[in-house]
């Protein structure tokens, strides 16, 4: 069983920044692919940023150049640096864990970007 609890969420102006943690239970973590993805009120999930256990990364456009994903694998974390953010980035933030035949998803931490 794996778990997944993200932090760092909150109110910030338009132009501001937030680090986004998650940290994961359980022992594979080191061996899958880590995800953050998001909601906005009325729309459906979107990918954001996904990080591969060799450190491969991959971004959405609407994000790119301003957000960084990284992980550290003996902490068992993943995080999402979000810069100059804009009120479209508005919405709840979730930790993703895929493996094969495994996908976890964390209870999600708002952000919420004021213009």
């Amino acid at each position: 069983q794996v778990q997944l609890v993200e932090s760092g969420g909150g109110l910030v102006q338009a132009g501001g920044s937030l680090r986004l943690s998650c940290a994961a239970s359980g022992s594979i973590f080191s061996i899958s692919i880590m995800g953050w993805y998001r909601q906005a009120p009325g729309k459906q999930r979107e990918l954001v940023a996904t990080i591969t256990s060799g450190g491969r990364t991959d971004y959405a456009d609407s994000v790119k150049d301003r957000f960084t994903i990284s992980r550290d694998n003996g902490k068992n974390t993943v995080y999402l640096q979000m810069n100059s953010l804009k009120p479209e980035d508005t919405g709840v933030y979730y930790c993703n864990l895929r493996y094969p035949g495994i996908d976890y998803w964390g209870k999600g931490t708002l952000v919420t970007v004021s213009s």
